[in-house]
């Protein structure tokens, strides 16, 4: 890609990902790749905690029981097709990555090195063009049930990346509606919006408008996919976590969709099917409706109110030797 290019191409992938299995998943994370190089795209994004998959079986099988032999089962198998960064397990899609000159951001299950290697994350993973692991980001607080099995995050990941001449950031699900992470890349001067979901268009119908309103950015919004009949017969809990979905065809149905930074769709909510979708953006029209808003430029006010980031990689011990 050529540098400072005001015209870039996005692809959102929308997945099922082969349920819990990270390196099933992995092989068809690189197939969407290629997919969206036939489309010559130069940034592909995937939807939150798509590899290895979301915890749906939390809410469904009484995950919340302490101490409950099932579920430490079940999450011993989560630990086991988790990522581990270090280890080198993002390598595949690095390569591919680097051999389409594409940029991915990927919502990934980490347990870092870090903290123990046995905790678990929810964290968004940049990749550059030259298949560089740029950022990760660990969600700051995971949502409901998700608590049950995923670990607060920290600052470290809250920056932004240079592709063309958009500067692009990323959130995860819910983090989304939290305005001071939302103001902390709009002040790095993010001009696209990048937002990773498990599933659901009932987010990102009305969010992804209102964030690319907000930012006068454009806005982008990948959800993944999970229909019951892609539940792996050989994962713990299957017969109840089939059982408890019975009646509901898709635990998580889509809706991955993009907004021009008026909050127009360029690409609307994708509801129950699977695919690629891409589209070119062009950077001129955030120059345009930067006219009239630009929420940490001339309509901001740092003389009144500032906001204070911590970008420290959190850990439980420090070693000054």
């Amino acid at each position: 890609m050529t540098e400072k290019q005001d015209k870039i191409i996005v692809s959102l992938a929308q997945l099922s990902p082969i349920w819990l299995n990270r390196k099933a998943t992995i092989d068809k994370l690189r197939e969407a790749m290629d997919e969206a190089a036939k489309d010559k795209s130069n940034l592909i994004v995937f939807g939150e905690s798509l590899l290895p998959g979301y915890p749906f079986w939390v809410e469904l099988t009484g995950g919340a029981k302490f101490d409950d032999q099932a579920q430490k089962h079940m999450f011993a198998h989560y630990v086991k097709n988790a990522i581990d960064v270090e280890a080198g397990d993002l390598l595949p899609v690095c390569e591919s990555a680097k051999r389409h000159k594409m940029a991915v951001y990927i919502g990934t299950i980490e347990r870092p090195r870090d903290r123990t290697g046995l905790s678990l994350y929810c964290s968004m993973i940049y990749i550059n063009e030259s298949g560089e692991v740029m950022s990760v980001h660990r969600k700051l607080m995971p949502t409901y049930e998700e608590r049950l099995v995923w670990s607060p995050g920290d600052g470290n990941g809250l920056v932004t990346h240079s592709l063309g001449n958009f500067t692009v950031g990323g959130l995860n699900c819910w983090e989304n509606w939290m305005p001071l992470p939302r103001a902390a890349l709009y002040g790095q001067g993010e001009s696209l919006h990048v937002a990773i979901w498990p599933g659901s268009d009932r987010n990102t119908r009305d969010i992804t408008p209102f964030l690319a309103k907000e930012g006068r950015s454009y806005s982008l919004a990948v959800s993944g996919l999970m229909p019951v009949s892609d539940i792996p017969k050989d994962i713990p809990l299957y017969e109840e976590i089939v059982n408890a979905a019975e009646g509901r065809d898709y635990l998580a149905n889509g809706g991955s969709c993009l907004c021009d930074p008026s909050g127009q769709f360029v690409i609307e909510p994708r509801v129950g099917v699977e695919g690629v979708f891409s589209a070119e953006i062009d950077f001129e029209r955030v120059r345009e409706e930067r006219q009239n808003f630009d929420p940490a430029g001339h309509y901001s006010r740092p003389d009144v109110t500032q906001l204070s980031i911590n970008r420290t990689r959190q850990s439980t011990v420090r070693f000054d030797d």
